[in-house]
């Protein structure tokens, strides 16, 4: 019994401990995305949802939820804000090639009508929801297809 209380209080201690070290923030603003928010056009809606929807992981600014304060949710959180970056940055849109931006859209459409985007269960997408953005996304990639035709 003495062991597994022993047990107990090193584990409060680590964690405790822990609470001292906090992976770093993705804290950038919402300017960035500007860029791509003129590039793309969005509709009110379509930008409404993309602000609630995926600019806290495809962006260089996250609003964290308040148990992003714990170690080691904080970590676990921050991976995968940097793995979603890694895939779709709306912050570093003005880099990308017309035929990027066309297979990132062509992305865009495959994981929202599949249901994958949003990950967060808070965050789902109704079905009307769903249909703007990926009408959105598909006339997005028309007219990149269009930049891209031979003269």
């Amino acid at each position: 019994m003495l062991k597994i209380k022993n047990l107990f209080w090193i584990l409060l201690l680590l964690i405790c401990f822990a609470q001292f070290f906090k992976p770093e923030k993705n804290e950038g603003n919402y300017t960035s995305v500007q860029v791509f928010l003129q590039d793309t056009k969005p509709s009110k809606e379509v930008e409404v949802i993309l602000k609630e929807a995926c600019f806290n992981c495809h962006t260089n600014h996250t609003n964290y939820p308040w148990y992003n304060n714990i170690t080691p949710i904080n970590y676990w959180l921050a991976k995968d804000i940097n793995k979603a970056k890694k895939q779709f940055n709306m912050s570093f849109w003005q880099g990308n090639s017309v035929a990027v931006k066309s297979l990132k859209f062509k992305k865009i459409v495959e994981v929202v009508k599949t249901k994958k985007e949003p990950t967060h269960k808070a965050l789902k997408l109704n079905k009307k929801q769903r249909h703007a953005v990926v009408e959105w996304a598909n006339f997005v990639r028309l007219k990149y297809s269009m930049q891209t035709l031979p003269e």
